[in-house]
This record gives C-alpha cells, structure tokens and sequence, in this order.
C-alpha cells in the first residue's frame, strides 16, 4: 500500500524512476558537490513522500545527486545534517527550537547550531485514529488505553508524551514504530489508538480507513487552549471535513511548521538555486504531494528563531519576503 501511495503521488513528470535520484547527474557548476544526502524519515509518514518529490525538483536544477536515508524523523535529522552524515534534511519548528537551544531530553544538553533554515514546507497537525469498533471517539478516552506515537526521534514520537501530560490523560503504553508499523499494530489490536502528527492526508491514516471504519480523534477548545498556553510553538488550526474520505466532520487540532534545512557549509550558489527550484515550481510540487500546498515563500514568516542559510535569505528576498538580517548566519 505504502508504495502505491508513492508513485500516485508521483505526477507532472516526476515518476518513480526519477524521484529515486539519476546516477549521472553532474553539478552545473563545478565547484558544487557531486551529491547530497537527505534525512527524511520512516514509511507511513509525510517525509517519506515530500522528501523524493522536492529533491527531484533540487536534482534537475542543479545537476547534483540527491539520495535519501530513512531516519526516525526530525530529531535524527537534526542530529544527522549536524553531523553531516547528511547535508539536507526536514524539521518541525518545535523539535528545531528544542535543537537550538540545547532543551528536550532528547539533546542531552546540545545545542545544534550547524543547522540552517532553507524554506517553508507545510503545517503538522497534531491527530489520531481508533478503530470505530473501540468506541473510542475523543482524547480524554485515552487515559488507561495502549497508543502509538510513531518513532521516537519524530515530532508525534517526541510531542505526544508531552501532550498527553499536560491534558493529564496517562496511557497504560506509550509505543514507538514507523506510522506503517502502528497502523499494522492499530487494525491487529495491539493499539487501541495511533496519534500522529504530519503533513495531512496523513498516508497512514487514509491507509487505515480503507481497511476498516475508523474514528478520528481530534481536541476539544478547552484542550486546545491548554496546549497552545503550554507549548508556544503549537497553533490551533481545523482540519476541513474532506482531508480524509470518512472524517465526515472538521477536525479540531494544533499544529506546528514543517521546513527544510541544510548544514551551514553548502555552498551560497548551490542554496539559492535549491530554494528557487522548489518554491519557483510550487504548483508542479503541490500536484505530486497535497501537502505542499503550504509550501510558499510567505510561510517564511512561520520560523522566527532558526537562522536562515544565506542561499535561502537571497532568494526569499528577491521574492518579496522580509527577512531581518538577524536571522541569517553563514
């Protein structure tokens, strides 16, 4: 299921072949790397998806190789463009603060400041699913019950612990796995709910409701309210009926932004022309991944902390976006 979603996906021109990199590619420029590798993260996810389709865009336009490494997700990310094991990669904003700034369990006390912003991605809402058959319909049901949260090192996998404590709804088990994997264990019985956050639809989950009736768990306004007090970086937004086939309603969530970053030493040319290629085609990338749809020059505005690549900065600039100079570092 997970590759027919994939090469549905694939369209105007970015086919399945394409979208898993040329081996003879050559850099426009000669002063560019030969290759980039992208972090992007485990099957049932967005990343797995929007990660192929942008980096094909990148490959065209710049002749240089893209690869992918499936990661647990930004956290791995972050830690992997840090490192350059990668050069390229995908955040939510929350996990990159927590980067920045040395805070969350999961830095030990690091601050990561390798890392640059290169452009808006999408918005990551905050949701679950229980099979209908559980009678479980909201996030207070929760307390007591067995869910999935994705990988650990993911934004669900490091955001939804968190959320249920604040809301004070403890689980009996909190599991980790690929979104792939918690669907599989949600229809086995081995979870009586499975909670995500991702770039909507989220492939898991329209995966899920055309296997079995399914209910969608989203937040009540007072829940809402708790969580944007208690985490800044969330904003309540609504999910429209027709995100997924069954929804049937609009969902209540809260939801952080979605970019793209690189490490600090790619070349300034070679960004520039990165960052062009994908917002300068949007539509081309909003019709191989609904996500994208978010994917614009004015969503610049959604990062307030994390320094922009010089690259980045010159053509978001050029396109008529404010950038203070305070947020650009080489």
């Amino acid at each position: 299921m997970q590759r027919r979603i994939l090469l549905a996906g694939a369209t105007l021109g970015l086919t399945a072949p394409a979208i898993f990199g040329r081996a003879h590619a050559q850099p426009r420029n000669s002063s560019w790397p030969r290759a980039l590798n992208m972090g992007t993260a485990a099957p049932g996810g967005t990343y797995a998806l929007y990660g192929p389709v942008w980096g094909q865009l990148v490959q065209e336009a710049t002749g240089v190789n893209i690869s992918y490494r499936t990661t647990q997700g930004p956290n791995q990310n972050i830690v992997l463009v840090q490192r350059r094991e990668v050069e390229i990669g995908m955040v939510t904003m929350g996990v990159a603060l927590q980067a920045w700034n040395g805070q969350g369990d999961w830095t030990q006390g690091n601050r990561f400041r390798e890392i640059r912003a290169l452009f808006p991605m999408y918005d990551t809402p905050f949701h679950g699913i229980s099979l209908k058959r559980s009678g479980i319909t909201q996030m207070s049901q929760l307390a007591g019950k067995n869910i999935g949260v994705g990988p650990r090192g993911g934004t669900p996998g490091t955001y939804f612990p968190l959320i249920m404590n604040t809301l004070g709804y403890r689980p009996a088990a909190i599991r980790y796995g690929s979104g792939s994997d918690m669907s599989g264990q949600l229809q086995d019985g081995l979870l009586d709910a499975f909670l995500f956050a991702s770039g909507v639809p989220i492939p898991a989950f329209s995966e899920a409701e055309t296997q079995g009736e399914v209910n969608f768990l989203d937040y009540t306004q007072d829940e809402v309210q708790k969580l944007t007090q208690t985490f800044p970086e969330l904003s309540a937004s609504t999910l429209p009926a027709s995100t997924y086939r069954t929804a049937g309603r609009e969902l209540r969530v809260v939801g952080m932004f979605n970019f793209a970053i690189g490490h600090r030493s790619l070349p300034e040319d070679l960004v520039y022309e990165m960052v062009r290629s994908v917002l300068g085609q949007q539509p081309r990338l909003q019709q191989s991944i609904a996500a994208a749809a978010e994917t614009t020059a004015s969503n610049a505005t959604k990062n307030s902390f994390l320094p922009y690549h010089p690259g980045a900065a010159r053509y978001l600039r050029e396109v008529g976006q404010t950038i203070p100079d305070n947020l650009v570092l080489a």
